[in-house]
């Protein structure tokens, strides 16, 4: 998980909220595949990748906020 240390923490956010959040209108592409997920209908090849696509950002957010977490534990 040292790969995490090689990005900030900002560059991560901006892309949470460019690639995580586009496109913004009617609503968040991440958002619209979760409830198609939740309700069962994501079946499709494509939505599964956008889910993927649009949602690692957020993976990768929250991943590096564990291991900063993590690091900030005195041993």
């Amino acid at each position: 998980m040292a790969w995490l240390d090689e990005f900030s923490l900002t560059l991560i956010i901006i892309a949470c909220l460019l690639l995580g959040l586009a496109p913004f209108t009617p609503e968040p592409h991440v958002w619209e595949k979760l409830k198609m997920l939740f309700s069962g209908t994501l079946v499709k090849p494509l939505d599964m990748f956008d889910l993927l696509l649009h949602g690692a950002p957020f993976v990768v957010l929250l991943l590096k906020l564990l291991r900063m977490r993590q690091a900030a534990r005195p041993r």
